[in-house]
């Protein structure tokens, strides 16, 4: 009886937990969380300073008594700690603004392919730790293929991709489940730091990471001519340790990520492989969809699609596609008993 009167009055929450950003779902409002994963720590209080996006903007300016904290390695959990106090932070906000005396929330989150049962029981520990009242678990790229609205359903294949922050996750969903995946340690960071060791070796030039992620955002821009954007990079020459300014190009930066780019290429083409060849028909048919921060670098689609000889299209705001997908979890309690990973805590019982 309390656990249906809870249900009805309790706003679910969905939660897409990214290495590189935290979106956060809630029922019948939508989207009202997007913040970076990152934490910064005031190591002699231990208190937290900052949460999102202002511990964002310290990233690479603070003093040594203050720490950035990632808590979340390729889609991983791997700060407890630091992760519960990130989440609690965010669902104690969404509280004071709209929840009032309601109920403590179901919260359903996205889990990697990968995932190991230690690292399940982490994520629903911590999810339970900030204030939740009932946890489900969904892998990221069923929640990206929901969120894509693609029909996960049928008996026919459909290929997804997606490239976070961490992890790039290619999978196969046939009848609500996956036939074939491969999981890759290359995604968003990694083309960063491709960016940051090209700029070392060709110009000598030390740049910071967040310089690097927006050369990689503003490289498939055009000027006023069409003609492809030069970006201007800043940072310390490694010769006289002073500031020193340089220009890199758009092919620069199509040479510097090329190695990681290849690899994900290589991923799609591997999956293909162990894909059932009924499956693969469906695929050349509808193509394969592209989702995650890393599907807006400039012509991967178009890379993809020339080294597979398939379509792929780019879902429409690719970022926030998972958490999409959660919310219509959450709204479908037979699609969440199909899809739901199932729970350490049931095992345990």
């Amino acid at each position: 009886m309390f656990r249906n009167l809870f249900k009805k009055f309790s706003k679910d929450v969905g939660v897409d937990l990214g290495t590189s950003n935290t979106l956060i779902y809630v029922k019948d409002r939508g989207i009202v969380v997007k913040e970076a994963s990152i934490v910064a720590i005031n190591n002699r209080t231990g208190q937290i300073l900052a949460v999102g996006e202002e511990a964002q903007k310290m990233v690479g300016k603070v003093p040594p008594h203050i720490t950035i904290s990632k808590p979340l390695v390729d889609g991983i959990i791997s700060d407890f700690e630091v992760t519960e106090k990130m989440l609690k932070y965010f669902i104690d906000r969404l509280y004071r603004e709209s929840f009032g005396l309601s109920p403590r929330p179901r919260v359903v989150i996205g889990v990697p392919l990968d995932v190991t049962e230690v690292e399940k029981k982490a994520v629903e520990d911590v999810v339970l730790s900030a204030g939740a009242r009932d946890v489900f678990l969904v892998e990221n790229v069923i929640a990206t293929a929901i969120g894509a609205r693609m029909p996960i359903q049928d008996p026919s294949g459909n290929m997804i991709m997606d490239i976070g922050g961490g992890v790039t996750e290619i999978a196969v969903v046939s009848l609500s489940g996956i036939v074939a995946w491969k999981s890759l340690r290359v995604a968003g960071t990694e083309l960063d730091q491709d960016i940051i060791q090209f700029t070392r070796n060709e110009f000598g030039l030390l740049i910071g990471e967040r310089v690097a992620e927006e050369v990689k955002k503003n490289a498939g821009r055009l000027d006023e001519q069409g003609r492809p954007f030069e970006i201007k990079m800043r940072g310390r020459d490694l010769v006289t340790g002073l500031p020193r300014e340089v220009t890199i190009t758009t092919e620069q930066v199509s040479a510097a990520i090329q190695r990681s780019v290849g690899i994900i290429i290589e991923g799609v083409k591997s999956t293909l492989e162990i894909t059932p060849p009924e499956l693969v028909a469906d695929i050349y048919q509808k193509g394969i969809i592209v989702s995650g921060g890393g599907s807006l670098l400039n012509d991967l689609d178009q890379a993809i699609a020339r080294a597979t000889k398939i379509p792929v299209r780019i879902i429409d705001d690719p970022i926030t596609c998972a958490v999409r997908g959660m919310g219509l979890v959450l709204e479908d309690d037979r699609l969440l008993r199909e899809v739901a990973v199932p729970s350490t805590h049931e095992d345990k019982a």
